[in-house]
């Protein structure tokens, strides 16, 4: 069960993230530098008081989660395109996770609408007791409805102090799912939407510019060690962007001893996600708490 002072931690973040959902769709715009959106949202995090709970994910068009941009990257917003910008902030390690998604053209502006529907059908559903395909299948029905497609191989989550990902998934899909909701649990609930004649499934690409700390030891080098020590002293069990080291330990130290934490799999990856057949793909999230008979949207 969660603390009364847990609550209030979580409320507080929610509330920054309810600020950062106003000002990140005006940081959206043709031609500007993918970096600079990420650089700019996670210093509006650390500015209202929090830090990035995971690099701040700019994912566009049949690209659909994980993808931030590496220390040089040069890639802007494309004309036309569809954007999905998943962030989160922590508090001492209590997480709230959101996401908002801007359309560069009018086109498809009404996937969007669609995401944000099936987010609120689904969070309308879930209360202590209530089994996750019972969630799945409202953002699934409400989805279809309009005539689009879930993701299927996405899910909702539950969150933990220090763990963004905590082992309880909330599919965006109907079908039998083991488990159900508990009083004082926090999950970010996100559905992800693509075109009706979509693959409707994610692969991971060759691309990979989000990590974690996994173990320890395993690495010889200086230079590892050094990456090593300061991810897990830093990040904690939190995903860490690549471009963050080059700012915190320099070129000559992450060059020469992140290659070697990865093969020795202290350190592991997240793969840039990609829509199986390259449509385009909307996602709405917000973070809930779960009551007796309801839940509260942090994230609002």
């Amino acid at each position: 069960m969660i603390s009364k002072d847990e609550l209030e931690v979580y409320r507080r973040g929610g509330h920054i993230v309810s600020e950062l959902r106003k000002i990140v769709p005006t940081l959206v715009h043709e031609g500007g530098l993918v970096r600079e959106l990420c650089e700019r949202v996670e210093a509006e995090i650390v500015s209202l008081g929090a830090q990035p709970a995971f690099p701040c994910n700019v994912s566009i068009n049949e690209v659909a989660a994980h993808y931030t941009s590496p220390w040089d990257d040069v890639s802007v917003l494309p004309r036309d395109s569809i954007v999905k910008v998943d962030f989160g902030v922590h508090i001492d390690g209590y997480i709230n996770d959101s996401a908002v998604t801007v359309s560069l053209t009018p086109i498809y502006r009404s996937m969007i609408d669609v995401a944000e529907e099936a987010l609120r059908a689904g969070i309308a559903r879930i209360a202590h007791g209530v089994r996750f395909s019972d969630v799945g299948e409202q953002i699934e029905r409400k989805i279809t409805q309009y005539g689009c497609r879930p993701i299927q191989n996405l899910t909702g989550h539950k969150v933990e102090r220090y763990t963004i990902h905590a082992g309880r998934s909330v599919p965006n899909i109907s079908g039998p799912v083991p488990g159900r909701f508990e009083t004082g649990d926090v999950y970010a609930i996100e559905p992800f939407v693509t075109l009706k004649e979509a693959a409707g499934r994610v692969e991971d690409s060759e691309q990979t510019f989000i990590y974690r700390a996994v173990r320890e030891r395993g690495v010889r080098s200086e230079s590892a060690k050094k990456i090593v020590e300061h991810v897990r002293r830093t990040y904690k069990t939190l995903p860490f962007a690549s471009r963050w080291l080059y700012s915190s330990l320099g070129k000559t130290v992450v060059e020469g001893g992140f290659p070697e934490a990865v093969r020795a799999k202290c350190i592991a990856g997240y793969p840039v996600l990609v829509e199986a057949s390259g449509r385009v793909v909307a996602q709405a999230e917000h973070t809930v708490i779960v009551k007796d008979n309801g839940c509260e949207v942090l994230t609002a």
